[in-house]
């Protein structure tokens, strides 16, 4: 059976993937044929149906719960990992609200999550995470929320943090800030869901066990990344949650719908 399986091209999906994508494990009869694409990408094609098995941001997931059943496996879910909203130089909440800011995908946690803090902010200018570092520095936004290693690389550009999206919802919530995860079209059925959920699992064990061996995948998918930017991006986003959310993931993920219900950002 051939599922069509798609991931970003960060080194935390790389890492996790690579030996599932390599038949490290025993998929048995499953075959996957991989689509790797921006996590924005990956959200609009989740939100078409056109994917089997899928990293999506959370804020998708909560649009197509009835289509896609969420995995315990893969997830991008921790404390000190959230989006960082960056500037030129100290702006205040009005300028902030005046805009515009680059935003990483309309379907985007880090998008809800400045939702959730900046409810007045009206100007925004939606593009590839990549692309934000630059629109700040060139002037065409006053402020852009970054994901993924750009923030491990922000300051090099000489751009300054405004504020840690991560840190407001783990003070106003308590819990860690659930960024994105795997999921599977529900109408593959339970059992089969159960086994995508754990041939995830142990592709990630496989990775924590062998490191070095996921390493030219996720260079081949990094492009011009530092060493140390990738590994970094690594320990950041991969973790014991990205094994099974467990009941403080999903008590995470719970808290977030019901923040976005409570803002109204479902409609």
């Amino acid at each position: 059976m051939k599922l069509t399986l798609g991931f970003s091209p960060c080194p935390n999906d790389t890492f996790m993937m690579e030996a599932l994508v390599h038949r490290k494990v025993d998929a048995d009869e499953l075959e996957f044929d991989v689509r790797i694409a921006d996590v924005e990408t990956l959200n609009e094609w989740a939100l078409e149906g056109q994917l089997d098995v899928t990293k999506v941001s959370f804020h998708a997931y909560l649009k197509i719960m009835q289509e896609y059943s969420l995995l315990s496996s893969g997830a991008a879910l921790g404390f000190g990992c959230g989006p960082l909203l960056i500037a030129r130089q100290p702006l205040s909440e009005d300028v902030i609200n005046q805009g515009p800011v680059a935003i990483p995908g309309t379907h985007t946690t880090a998008h809800m999550l400045f939702r959730l803090r900046y409810p007045a902010a009206q100007r925004k200018q939606f593009m590839v995470f990549s692309d934000i570092e630059d629109a700040v520095v060139n002037g065409s936004a006053v402020a852009g929320v970054i994901i993924h290693e750009n923030r491990f690389t922000y300051q090099d550009k000489g751009l300054h943090c405004i504020e840690d999206l991560g840190t407001f919802w783990e003070r106003e919530t308590g819990t860690p800030i659930p960024l994105g995860a795997f999921v599977a079209r529900t109408t593959l059925g339970a059992g089969q869901i159960r086994r995508i959920e754990t041939l995830i699992r142990q592709s990630i064990q496989h990775a924590f066990a062998q490191p070095e061996s996921t390493m030219p995948y996720v260079r081949a998918h990094a492009q011009e990344m530092d060493q140390q930017v990738m590994q970094q991006h690594i320990n950041t986003y991969v973790n014991t949650f990205s094994l099974d959310l467990g009941s403080e993931g999903l008590k995470a993920v719970q808290r977030l719908q019901a923040r976005a219900y409570q803002a109204g950002l479902m409609r």
